[in-house]
């Protein structure tokens, strides 16, 4: 995958909100990997703030959406993993300020 369509698809992730921080899962670090075969499956690695996060599933609905816009996506798949645990240091600057984390 060249960096452009990388940049496309991080760019189009960052419409993805989490609802209870209300910052996107880019800039929160939720998002580990992106990956997008020659068939046009995008594969999204990202964990959630917490395992018992209840809005995980809205969370990843959200991403399908947008990257179905994405004309070299024909599916998109998400997994969850656990391993790194997210922690604040994970978000961007942005983020941090938004949230009043230092």
């Amino acid at each position: 995958m060249d960096e452009a369509l990388k940049d496309n698809i991080l760019g189009a992730l960052e419409n993805v909100i989490d609802p209870e921080l209300g910052i996107d899962v880019v800039n929160l670090g939720l998002i580990y990997k992106v990956d997008l075969d020659d068939d046009g499956l995008c594969k999204v690695e990202m964990t959630l703030t917490s395992m018992g996060c209840p809005l995980g599933p809205q969370i990843i609905e959200q991403i399908k959406m947008v990257l179905a816009e994405i004309p070299e996506i024909q599916e998109t798949e998400v997994n969850i993993v656990w391993n790194p645990p997210w922690n604040k240091d994970m978000m961007s600057r942005y983020a941090k300020i938004a949230l009043g984390v230092s």
